[in-house]
C-alpha cells in the first residue's frame, strides 16, 4: 500500500518540473530567435554590440595592464623604503642588545621593552609591529616572547622562521594580515638576537600595507567608472555614427520602394556635401536616367502597341475579303485542274493561319491596353477539359497519340470564363500532342478546398533549362526549324499567361529532355480570390495510370461544335519552366 501511495504523489511533482522546463527552454529560444532577427535586420543594434565588445575587451586589456604597472610600482616603492627602514632598525636593535650590560632578568626585560617600544613608536619609521621569539625554550631565559599590536607567532610562515633560525642575516617575506574577517597584505621582516645571559631569539618587525592596497582599490574603482563611461560613450558614438550613415541609405531604400512602384518623381534630398551627398546626388542622377529611359520605353511600347492594334484592324476588312474569295476557290476546288487544286489548298490553309495570327494579335493588344475582361460563371472544369480533348482528337489521330483524362476526386467546379479557359487547355493540348512524338498525353485534374489544378503532361522530347525560360516569351517558338503539322505565331502560351492572370490563377511548368513537360493551371473556386499555398497537383504530377480514361467516356452536356479552324490551331510553344509562376 504505500508503494501506491507514493505513486501518485510523485507524478504531480514531476510534471510541474518538466513544464517548468520546457516553458523556460521556449522562452529562451524565442528570445534567441527575435534577437537573431534584430541582428540580422539592423545596422545599429550590430554597431552598437560591437562597439561595446570591443570597447570591453580593449578596457580589460588595457585595466589589466595599468593595474600590473601601478601595482607593480606601488608595491615596489613602498616595499624599498620599508625595506631600509627594517634593515636599519633591526641591526640598530641587534647591536644594542649585542652590547647590553644588563646581568638580571628585570634589568633586561627592561632594556628589551624599553628598545622595542622606541623602535615601534618612532614617528620617523613606518608604522610597524614587532614579535620577539626565543629560538630555544631555555630555564636560564630572563625574556620570553614579546610582541605589540597584533602581531602573533601565526603571522610568521614556517619558511621565514627556518631561515631566521639559520642565519645571521635578515631576511622578509609578503604575509596577509588578518583584518575584521579578510585580510591586508602586509610584510615581516626578521632576524636572529642574542639576550643576556647569551639566549637566541627571532626578532621580527611587521609592516602593513593596507594604504598601498587602498590606493590599489582607489585606482581600480576609477578605472573601473572610467571603463564603464567609454563603453557608453563608444556605444553612443557608434550609435550617432550609424544613424548618421544608415538614415541616407534608408531615405535612398524608401525612394528607390517609390520608384518600383512607379513614382518617378521621388527624389533624395541633397544636405550634405560629403560622401553621404554624393550618394544621394548620384541616385537622384540614376532616377532621372531611370525616368528618362523609362518614358522613352513606355512611348515606344505605346507606339508598338498602337501600331500592332491598328494594323491588325486594318488587315481584318481586308482579309475577310481575302478568306471569302479563299473560301469560294477552296469549295469548287475539284473541279479545277491539279496544280490549280493544290495551289487553292494552300491558299486556304494559309489565309486560315492568316486569321488565326490576326486574331492572337488582336487579343495581346487588348491584353496591353487593359481592355480584356472575364465573364464569369460556375463550370466544371472536368467536362471542358473533355471537350477540349474531344475537339483536339482528329489531330491526336493523325499523329497516332492516345490522350487521356485522369480525374483525381470529384468536385471541379470552378468560377471561371470557359472560353478563355478553353483556349488555355487546347493550346496546351495541342501542343502536347505536337510534341509528344505519339507518346500518350495525359490531362490530370485535382481540386482541394480553394483550388483546383489542371496538368497536361506529355512523355515526348521535353526542354532544356535554357528553353524554359523563354517558354512563355512572346513570338518565341523551341526550334523555329521543326516540321509542324498546325502551324502556330508562338502567341499561344503568353495568352495563356494573360488569361491565367485575369483569373487570378498562376501558370507553371516542368520539364527534362527526353522526358517529355508537364504544364499546370491553378484556378481558384471562387471568383475574386486567389491562389495561395501549395497547388494541389505537384510538378511533375503523381497520378495512377491505370485510372486513364478516355474523353468519350465523361459525359459532356451541352458540347458546342466548334469551328475547325480554331480546333486545328497550336498557338503556343511546347516549352515550359520548372515552378515558374507568373508574376
Amino acid at each position: 500500500m504505500s508503494t501506491d501511495a507514493a505513486t501518485p504523489t510523485e507524478e504531480p511533482q514531476e510534471q510541474p518540473r518538466q513544464s517548468w522546463f520546457k516553458r523556460s527552454f521556449g522562452m529562451l529560444d524565442r528570445t534567441r530567435r527575435r534577437f537573431i532577427r534584430e541582428w540580422d535586420s539592423s545596422m545599429a543594434l550590430r554597431t552598437a554590440v560591437i562597439a561595446a565588445a570591443a570597447t570591453i575587451i580593449g578596457s580589460l586589456f588595457l585595466a589589466f595592464f595599468l593595474t600590473q604597472q601601478i601595482t607593480s610600482g606601488l608595491f615596489q616603492s613602498r616595499f624599498n623604503q620599508v625595506q631600509a627602514e627594517a634593515n636599519h632598525a633591526l641591526q640598530q636593535t641587534r647591536q644594542v642588545f649585542e652590547n647590553a650590560a644588563t646581568a638580571d632578568e628585570d634589568s633586561t626585560t627592561s632594556l628589551v621593552a624599553d628598545t622595542l617600544r622606541q623602535l615601534t613608536t618612532d614617528d620617523t619609521a613606518f608604522a610597524r609591529d614587532f614579535l620577539l621569539v626565543p629560538l630555544e625554550e631555555d630555564d636560564s631565559m630572563y625574556v620570553g616572547s614579546m610582541s605589540s599590536g597584533g602581531a602573533t607567532e601565526q603571522l610568521i610562515t614556517d619558511e621565514l622562521a627556518d631561515q631566521v633560525a639559520s642565519g645571521n642575516g635578515i631576511y622578509y617575506q609578503s604575509i596577509a594580515l588578518p583584518d575584521a574577517g579578510s585580510t591586508q597584505p602586509g610584510l615581516a621582516f626578521g632576524t636572529q638576537v642574542v639576550l643576556p645571559p647569551g639566549n637566541y631569539y627571532a626578532l621580527y618587525f611587521i609592516y602593513d600595507l593596507a594604504d598601498v592596497q587602498t590606493t590599489i582599490d582607489y585606482l581600480m574603482n576609477v578605472l573601473l567608472v572610467a571603463g564603464v563611461v567609454l563603453v557608453f560613450m563608444n556605444i553612443g558614438v557608434a550609435l550617432w555614427v550609424t544613424r548618421s550613415v544608415s538614415k541616407p541609405i534608408q531615405q535612398a531604400a524608401q525612394t528607390a520602394e517609390w520608384l518600383s512602384s512607379g513614382d518617378l518623381s521621388v527624389r533624395m534630398d541633397v544636405q550634405r556635401t560629403d560622401e553621404i551627398g554624393s550618394l544621394s546626388e548620384s541616385f537622384n542622377k540614376m532616377a532621372d536616367n531611370i525616368q528618362d529611359q523609362i518614358t522613352q520605353l513606355a512611348d515606344l511600347s505605346q507606339i508598338q502597341q498602337r501600331f500592332v492594334s491598328d494594323v491588325s484592324h486594318e488587315l481584318r476588312t481586308p482579309l475577310t475579303t481575302v478568306a471569302m474569295a479563299s473560301e469560294v476557290l477552296y469549295e469548287s476546288r475539284n473541279e479545277l485542274d491539279p496544280v490549280l487544286r493544290r495551289s487553292t489548298e494552300l491558299m486556304h490553309h494559309q489565309v486560315e493561319r492568316f486569321q488565326a495570327l490576326l486574331e492572337d494579335l488582336l487579343e495581346i493588344s487588348r491584353f496591353d491596353a487593359g481592355a480584356a475582361q472575364v465573364s464569369v460563371e460556375k463550370t466544371d472544369l472536368l467536362h471542358l477539359a473533355a471537350d477540349v480533348v474531344l475537339t483536339a482528337q482528329p489531330l491526336a489521330d493523325k499523329t497516332n497519340t492516345q490522350v487521356s483524362i485522369v480525374a483525381k476526386g470529384e468536385n471541379f467546379t470552378a468560377d471561371v470564363d470557359s472560353r478563355r479557359i478553353e483556349r488555355i487547355l487546347r493550346n496546351l493540348v495541342n501542343n502536347a500532342i505536337e510534341h509528344g512524338e505519339s507518346k500518350p498525353v495525359d490531362v490530370i485534374l485535382e481540386g482541394d478546398d480553394t483550388s483546383v489544378s489542371i496538368v497536361v503532361r506529355d512523355h515526348g522530347m521535353g526542354m532544356t533549362e535554357e528553353q524554359l525560360e523563354h517558354v512563355f516569351d512572346r513570338f518565341w517558338r523551341a526550334d523555329p526549324a521543326r516540321t509542324r503539322t498546325t502551324g502556330g505565331s508562338g502567341l499561344g502560351l503568353a495568352i495563356a499567361v494573360e488569361d491565367t492572370r485575369l483569373h487570378n490563377g498562376t501558370i507553371d511548368v516542368w520539364a527534362r529532355l527526353e522526358q517529355g513537360s508537364a504544364f499546370r493551371v491553378t484556378l481558384p473556386r471562387i471568383s475574386g480570390t486567389v491562389v495561395s499555398g501549395e497547388p494541389p497537383l505537384s510538378l511533375p504530377p503523381e497520378y495512377d495510370r491505370a485510372k486513364r480514361m478516355s474523353a468519350r467516356d465523361i459525359d459532356v452536356p451541352d458540347s458546342q461544335p466548334q469551328d475547325s479552324t480554331v480546333f486545328n490551331r497550336v498557338t503556343e510553344q511546347h516549352l515550359y519552366h520548372p515552378r515558374k509562376e507568373l508574376p
